[in-house]
């Protein structure tokens, strides 16, 4: 068994399918995507439907799927006076900041499904976890999407709000634990100040950032293995 870890897909499912393809994904194997699975690429929901097939995939939630979800269960409502009141109440304002953040590709790859799967996809999201503490190979890893925003040593783990952990990023430059590995999404590396290798994996006071910029022109989808440190990737395009 091996652990993977993946993050920022991005709607771009034929990149995740060529990415598990070279890893070689194996049933024992175990996968964690460190959210924004969704929005930006052109087949988002199609990727969410094929990590609901696989068991042995574990998603942490990241800021565009925190967008997402109550935006799509206001999209499964029929739209009645009282819908309409909730988009005057501040629906409007979350549907336009989803919006903005390149949600259209997700709108439309939902609405073409049933209402039984609509759900399904939900109720999968809602699943999501927050983040993951784990150790492999006697090395101790925290996965989470963006960071720990206001980092400080005397904050425990489950002092951080959810924006802090979906939204801050992490400061590179400074090491937040002796003992312990940050796996983040969400900057893409190609963003990185100071970074040798701009789209490729950034390591760097025990901070490892895997968002290669796969929606990005050019951009990569990327993976790490835990247990070896190796590094995989999909072909810039």
């Amino acid at each position: 068994m091996a652990v993977y870890v993946i993050s920022d897909i991005h709607g771009e499912y034929d990149k995740f399918m060529e990415l598990l393809d070279r890893i070689g994904l194996k049933e024992t194997d175990m996968l964690y995507i460190l959210g924004d699975v969704l929005d930006r690429g052109p087949d988002p929901i199609r990727v969410i439907c094929k990590l609901m097939e696989m068991p042995n995939v574990i998603p942490i939630v990241g800021n565009h799927e925190v967008m997402a979800i109550t935006c799509l269960d206001f999209l499964c409502k029929e739209i009645t006076e009282e819908t309409i009141a909730g988009i005057e109440a501040g629906m409007a304002e979350e549907l336009s900041c989803w919006m903005m953040n390149g949600s259209m590709t997700t709108i439309e790859g939902f609405c073409k499904l049933d209402r039984g799967m609509q759900k399904k996809v939900i109720d999968y999201i809602r699943e999501f976890l927050i983040c993951e503490e784990l150790t492999v190979n006697g090395k101790e890893y925290l996965l989470v999407h963006a960071g720990l925003g206001n980092f400080s040593p005397e904050k425990e783990l489950d002092e951080y709000t959810l924006d802090e952990l979906v939204w801050e990023r992490q400061d590179y430059e400074v090491q937040y634990f002796e003992d312990k590995y940050i796996v983040t999404g969400h900057t893409p590396t190609q963003y990185i100040l100071g970074n040798p290798r701009p789209g490729f994996i950034f390591k760097k006071n025990h901070h490892i950032a895997i968002d290669c910029g796969s929606y990005h022109p050019g951009g990569r989808l990327a993976a790490i293995c835990l247990d070896t440190g190796e590094e995989f990737y999909t072909e810039g395009h």
